[in-house]
C-alpha cells in the first residue's frame, strides 16, 4: 500500500468528485481482507447503522478511476486502517435495488415504465479486491468512528445478512476465505 494511504489522517468525503457509468451508477470499490491463513476476513461497523457490520467500500473517485484497486486500497485504511496486498480482483456485483428516488413512485407510474429502468439499471456497481492484511494500525482516519474486528466466514455471512447488503454477502462468497470454519 502506498504512503498516500497509510500516511493520511482524514477521510476524503462527499460525491462531487465521484465517478459514475453512462447509465447512471455510482461506482464503488472495497477490499474483502482475509487473514494470511484465509480463516478470519475483517469486518467495520457501519457508519450509518453501529450495530451492523460490512466490508470496506467507497466511492471511485476522479483521480481513481483508471485504477480501482486505488479507491479499494484507500478505503480501506480510510475506514479499517489496514494495511495488506491485493492478490485478487473478485467479480463485479451489480446492486439492482432500486435507488431512493423510486421509493415514492406511484403504481401507475411504474407501469407505464415497464420496469425497464428499475430491471436493467444497476444502482451501483462493486469492483471488489481480495486483499491479504499486512497490519491493523490503530489509528487511521476513522478509528474514532469505527469498530472492526476479524471473524471467520460462518459469523461474516451471519453479519452481512443481518446488515442487508446482498452485494456485500456475495463478494464475501466468492472470496477465498475458509468457507469450513
Amino acid at each position: 500500500m502506498s504512503d498516500q494511504f497509510k500516511r493520511s489522517v482524514t477521510s476524503r468525503t462527499g460525491r462531487k468528485n465521484q465517478v459514475y457509468t453512462q447509465e447512471g451508477a455510482r461506482i464503488v470499490s472495497g477490499c474483502v481482507c482475509l487473514t494470511k491463513d484465509h480463516k478470519q476476513v475483517l469486518l467495520i461497523s457501519s457508519s450509518k447503522h453501529k450495530d451492523r457490520w460490512i466490508i470496506p467500500k467507497g466511492g471511485v473517485e476522479n483521480d481513481e478511476k483508471n485504477d480501482f484497486s486505488l479507491t479499494a486500497k484507500r478505503e480501506t485504511w480510510e475506514e479499517a486502517g489496514c494495511t495488506g496486498e491485493i492478490i485478487k480482483k473478485l467479480d463485479i456485483i451489480e446492486d439492482m435495488r432500486p435507488s431512493n428516488e423510486w421509493a415514492n413512485i406511484t403504481k401507475e407510474e411504474f407501469s407505464n415504465t415497464q420496469g425497464t429502468i428499475l430491471t436493467k439499471i444497476p444502482k451501483t456497481e462493486y469492483h471488489f479486491y481480495e486483499l491479504e492484511i499486512n497490519e491493523l494500525i490503530n489509528e487511521y482516519p476513522e478509528s474514532k468512528q469505527r469498530n472492526r474486528r476479524l471473524v471467520n466466514f460462518h459469523e461474516a455471512h451471519k453479519e452481512l445478512k443481518n446488515a442487508n447488503r446482498p452485494e456485500l454477502l456475495r463478494a464475501l462468497e466468492i472470496s477465498s476465505i475458509d468457507k469450513t470454519l
